[in-house]
């Protein structure tokens, strides 16, 4: 069995670098490829990493834009989660009453799930701007929908996953699906889905961000504005806000998981 698994990962791995092979020579490669001042523009951007705009009017907008990306992530991940735990159980099975209930019920959510990620938030982001306007909405709205979907099916495999032993004893002994549910598959998957959801609060923060490109304001829309005014001092402070900002959640996410596992 090993020497069978050993056998495919081979062939995966040579046809996916014949892929990346074909990939090179796909490309037209010629003097056209490239910007012509492309390359000085590029050194251009990356000198000004060693002179950001620390003025006190930036440093106060940088705030302010950081605030916001914050709070879209905070708002969005927040309404994410009640999505992935409502469609996660549901795409599990776990509360099915029998085998085909439980089929038709995993495979119908799972579907709904993997519709929900498979379009990118910058892409519903662009939707609920055309339907709501530039409007708070329509930054968590697009923020909830794909990471409930991320979130939702990463929390169907993990209760999917969990030894069925205590969950046979549970069901032994008289309890319910709710009850085998809060007694036997969350107490086993919790700081898995903490830790999961935490490496991914991380994302949103940093999608928040890409998402404020359309218009709906913080550090992507504070970057392209300064981008757009050739500011590249000013792209570095933002940059550099947005780089705190997560190093901060990964090491808040850090401490929390330690004290959870004491």
């Amino acid at each position: 069995m090993l020497f069978v698994d050993l056998h495919k990962r081979k062939i995966l791995t040579v046809f996916l670098l014949l892929i990346f092979t074909w990939s090179l020579f796909a490309v037209e490669w010629g003097p056209n490829l490239f910007h012509a001042k492309g390359l000085s523009t590029a050194l251009e951007i990356f000198a000004a990493i060693f002179q950001p705009d620390f003025s006190k009017e930036i440093l106060t907008l940088a705030l302010e834009s950081a605030w916001l990306t914050l709070a879209y992530a905070v708002a969005g991940m927040s309404l994410a989660i009640v999505l992935a735990l409502v469609f996660g159980i549901l795409a599990s099975g776990v509360l099915a009453s029998g085998e085909r209930s439980r089929a038709v019920m995993k495979g119908t959510f799972r579907r709904l799930l993997g519709f929900m990620r498979a379009v990118h938030e910058l892409v519903w982001a662009w939707l609920f701007v055309a339907s709501f306007g530039l409007s708070p909405y329509a930054a968590v709205f697009a923020l909830a929908i794909p990471y409930g979907g991320i979130l939702g099916r990463i929390f169907a495999d993990m209760i999917n996953d969990v030894p069925k032993e205590p969950i046979l004893a549970l069901v032994a002994s008289g309890a319910s699906r709710w009850e085998c549910l809060v007694y036997g598959y969350f107490p086993s998957v919790k700081m898995s889905i903490i830790s999961y959801t935490m490496y991914r609060f991380e994302c949103a923060v940093r999608s928040s961000a890409i998402m404020s490109f359309v218009g709906l304001g913080g550090l992507g829309y504070q970057i392209q504005l300064s981008l757009n005014d050739l500011n590249y001092h000013e792209v570095w402070t933002f940059v550099f806000f947005l780089i705190i900002m997560v190093i901060i959640i990964d090491a808040w996410s850090s401490t929390l998981r330690k004290r959870m596992a004491q």
